[in-house]
């Protein structure tokens, strides 16, 4: 039974990890275009165009879910020890990933979209979205290589259960 319960914790986390890289990719390449196209004008469309959900709504609750499956997928499956380390890394990737966010990308959205220009010149408006931008290929590689990870982890999770006869 732990084993059938580790194995949707595993699943879960890979898939948490995979839907959050997703949604970093379709913002990068469809949402930021539109945000960062004419900034700081581009800011106040963008944030009339989202009033009832953002990013701010859905990044942080995923990324709980991420390290709450993350450190139940690494306790229920720690037996397999070929996939302990790689479960391991993932999750303290997505942990740097978090904290990055944290640390250096809130505070650029509350510049940027929350003091804005009513603060702030725009050249310094520009510069935080440049910034804000560099910063985002960071969390990206953070995502792609704790999504790589946790694949990893799991295929040899798996592999684990086959040998075992779980």
């Amino acid at each position: 039974m732990k084993q059938k319960i580790a194995y949707v914790f595993m699943l879960s986390y890979l898939w948490v990890t995979l839907i959050m890289l997703g949604a970093f990719a379709l913002e990068v390449f469809m949402v930021y275009p539109n945000i960062f196209h004419d900034v700081p004008n581009s800011f106040e469309i963008s944030m009339d165009f989202m009033k009832v959900a953002s990013p701010h709504t859905f990044f942080p609750p995923l990324g709980l879910a991420s390290w709450l499956t993350g450190l139940g997928a690494l306790i229920l499956s720690w037996e397999a020890k070929a996939a302990r380390y790689w479960i391991l890394g993932s999750i303290m990737v997505m942990i740097l990933l978090g904290l990055i966010s944290m640390v250096f990308e809130w505070p650029r959205n509350e510049i940027m979209f929350i003091e804005g220009n009513k603060v702030h010149s725009v050249a310094f408006l520009k510069q935080t979205a440049r910034e804000f931008l560099v910063i985002n290929w960071l969390r990206i590689a953070c995502n792609t290589i704790g999504a790589v990870l946790v694949f990893k982890g799991f295929l040899m999770f798996f592999q684990y259960r086959l040998r075992e006869g779980k």
